[in-house]
C-alpha cells in the first residue's frame, strides 16, 4: 500500500485527470500520503479522494491539491514565498515545500496543528513554518506572498489575503457555501485578476481558533 508502485499509479492517475506539470507531479511522488492519514485508512491514502481528518476536517484529495498548486506554479520556477490557510495534518504544505524553500501554515485547531508539526519532523520537512491562527486574517507578519493557497471555502475572497498577495502573485481558493467554485486571482498592474474556474467541495473557512 505504500510501495512506489502505489504511489505511481495514483500519479498516473493525475495525468489522466489533466495534471500536465511535472513538477507537481514529481512534487506529488515526494510526498508519502499514508504517513498524513489515520493508521485505519492508511490503505486508502494513495486514492484520489479525501479522507477523514477527525474534528470535521478532511486530507484534500489528491487531483485537487495537484490542480490548485499546479495554478500556482505554470510558468513559474518556483512558488516562491508560500502561505497556506488550512494546513489540516500537514499534508498539501509538505507538497508545496517541495516547490519553495518558503511555506507558511495556518490552521486554526490546535490538536490538527500539532500533528501536522509530527509529521513535519517525521519528514523532516524543515522549511514549512507553522502557525495556530485564523486564516481569514492571513498571516501579515511574513507576506507578502507570491504564492497563496487555502484549503477550505468562504463566501468570499478574504480581503486580508488579497492584501498580502505580492505584485505579481497568484492566489488559488475555493469560495461559496451552498455550491463552491475554486477562484484563481492574480495580483497584476491592473489590479485583481479573477478566474472562476472547476466546481469543488471542501469545509467551510470558520472564524478564530481551538
Amino acid at each position: 500500500m505504500t510501495s512506489q508502485r502505489t504511489r505511481a499509479r495514483m500519479i498516473e492517475r493525475l495525468r489522466e485527470k489533466g495534471i500536465r506539470n511535472e513538477a507537481v507531479l514529481k512534487a506529488m511522488a515526494a510526498v508519502p500520503r499514508h504517513v498524513f492519514v489515520e493508521e485505519a485508512l492508511a490503505s486508502r491514502a494513495y486514492e484520489d479522494t479525501a479522507l477523514p481528518l477527525g474534528m470535521g476536517q478532511t486530507i484534500s484529495q489528491p487531483y485537487v491539491v495537484a490542480r490548485m498548486i499546479e495554478l500556482l506554479l505554470n510558468g513559474r520556477n518556483t512558488l516562491g514565498r508560500t502561505l497556506e490557510i488550512g494546513a489540516g495534518c500537514g499534508y498539501q504544505a509538505a507538497v508545496l515545500a517541495q516547490l519553495t524553500n518558503e511555506v507558511y501554515a495556518v490552521e486554526r485547531l490546535g490538536p490538527l496543528l500539532e500533528k501536522a508539526k509530527a509529521h513535519m519532523r517525521t519528514l523532516q520537512q524543515f522549511n514549512v513554518r507553522l502557525k495556530h491562527a485564523d486564516g481569514q486574517f492571513g498571516l501579515p507578519e511574513a507576506g507578502p506572498f507570491d504564492s497563496i493557497i487555502v484549503a477550505a471555502a468562504g463566501t468570499q475572497v478574504p480581503p486580508a489575503l488579497l492584501q498580502q498577495l505580492a505584485p505579481g502573485g497568484r492566489l488559488v481558493l475555493p469560495v461559496g457555501a451552498g455550491e463552491q467554485y475554486l477562484s484563481f486571482i492574480e495580483h497584476t498592474q491592473q489590479g485583481y485578476i479573477e478566474t472562476r474556474l472547476d466546481a469543488v467541495r471542501f469545509v467551510p473557512l470558520l472564524s478564530g481558533t481551538q
